[in-house]
Order: structure tokens, then sequence, then C-alpha cells
């Protein structure tokens, strides 16, 4: 009789196939990985990864609530080591230049997510939906800090900078929407 998992390797591969998953899906599109492609990524066998996830769809949305988390904790530890809160804004777009210049930077994977899958998995709808709601309080925390009332459009250039990068391959977008915020928060003297 072969020996009983350990739950301690059950959660190392689980983060295996996790890593397979976000690494193929972010580059090649999750509607063009099959899942004998995630089975060879990670190493494990199609039997074990169903039972860890009893479909693709589930899968995925296990991937982009650990990509959340990781994404947004990086954002906040970056913003938050700055003291000032208008800069503290500004340096939003800082980190954004810094993730779109990242070799392999595909754009937001929620958004790749909801072009292909968003119409027919509501189950990644809520996953991608719940991400930008997190996202738009981290944003609206740090804007409301600065005293002006201008979360929507801080916001609305961030994810039209990152949905811009993600499109050209050119990291300007974030430098550019930094610009505008700053405007749209005034002289910070």
């Amino acid at each position: 009789m072969p020996a009983a998992v350990t739950d301690e390797q059950n959660r190392l591969d689980r983060e295996a196939l996790l890593d397979a998953a976000e690494k193929l899906f972010y580059e090649n599109g999750i509607q063009a990985v099959g899942m004998d492609q995630v089975r060879a990524a990670s190493g494990l066998s199609l039997k074990r990864i169903y039972r860890f996830f009893e479909a693709k769809e589930d899968l995925v949305v296990a991937m982009l609530k650990r990509r959340d988390q990781r994404w947004r904790g990086s954002l906040a530890a970056h913003v938050e080591g700055v003291s000032d809160p208008r800069e503290r804004v500004l340096s939003l777009f800082d980190w954004l230049a810094g993730w779109f210049a990242e070799p392999g930077f595909r754009g937001c994977a929620w958004i790749n997510a909801h072009g292909e899958l968003g119409s027919s998995s509501a189950a990644v709808l809520a996953e991608v939906r719940a991400h930008k709601r997190a996202f738009h309080e981290q944003v609206d925390g740090w804007v409301r800090a600065t005293g002006a009332a201008v979360t929507e459009p801080v916001f609305l250039l961030a994810e039209g900078a990152i949905v811009t990068a993600g499109i050209s391959g050119d990291p300007a977008p974030a430098r550019q929407a930094r610009e505008a915020a700053a405007r749209l928060l005034g002289d910070s003297g």
C-alpha cells in the first residue's frame, strides 16, 4: 500500500500546480492551455490535479485569488513605504512602471481572464470583480489620505495604464498616468 500523502506534500503539490497554471495561463491565455500542459508543467498526474480542483475553472479561480494576494500585497508594501500621502498615491504609478517593465509582462491577469471567460464563467467573473473592488479600495484609501476627492479618476488612470501597457508592451503609460494623477492631486507645495 502506498504511503499516505502528508498535509505538507499536499500543500507543496498544490503550490506547484498553481505556479505552473499561473505561468501557463498568463503567458499563453487560459483557453489556449490544456490540462495536459498543466500536468506536464506541474509534474502532477491529472488524477492528482483533479483531486485539488474538480474543473479547470476552479483552478483558474484559485490561481487568480492567489495572484491577487501577492499582487496587491506587493503593491501595498511599495506604496505604504512612502510617508507623504500625495507621494504615496504617485508611487502607485512607479510600482506599475516597474511591473510593466518586467520580462513577460502581458497585462492584467484579471482583465485577460475576463476577456476569455467573463461572459461564460460566473466564478471567474466574480473573482475578477472581487480583485477590481479590492484594488479600488486600496486606491481609495491612499487617495483619501491626501484629502483630495479624486479616487475614481486616479483608479481609472491606473486601470487605463495597465490595459494600455499590456496592449502596447510599453511601460510609458505608467509615467503618463502618474503625471495626470499629479495634476489631479494638485501642487505638493
